[in-house]
């Protein structure tokens, strides 16, 4: 029992001290200078995605495909096409789309990630 509270003392002092973005799930869009569909993405969806439940759940972290990839990042495959959107929680993928489907499609294929993934739907 005592290796239990002892446990979790440590979790809640971790979580409480290491930076939020160390424990949070993001939308991470790798995205390069001239892409015509990255430019359509912040047209249609940008300006009101941290205002949507995907958003609060999922806050957009911008990449540059033509840069070297965050230590973070490192263990996640851009991919070749951008945009390209990579669901990523505590380093893992959870799930990605490739390009941009329009904004109908780009919000009912970040649900099914979503849905897909219990531990996110825990935390929102």
């Amino acid at each position: 029992m005592l290796h239990k509270v002892l446990r979790f003392a440590v979790a809640a002092l971790a979580a409480f001290w290491l930076p939020a973005q160390a424990f949070a799930a993001e939308l991470v869009m790798f995205e390069r200078a001239g892409c015509t569909w990255c430019a359509r993405f912040d047209a249609e969806i940008a300006p009101v995605y941290a205002k949507t439940d995907e958003g609060r759940a999922l806050p957009l972290r911008r990449v540059d495909r033509d840069k070297p990839l965050p230590d973070d990042l490192a263990a996640i495959d851009p991919g070749a096409f951008t945009p390209t959107f990579v669901v990523v929680d505590q380093g893992r993928e959870i799930g990605r789309i490739r390009g941009y489907p329009g904004d109908t499609f780009f919000f009912g294929l970040l649900g099914r990630i979503l849905i897909a993934a219990p531990a996110l739907q825990a935390r929102s």
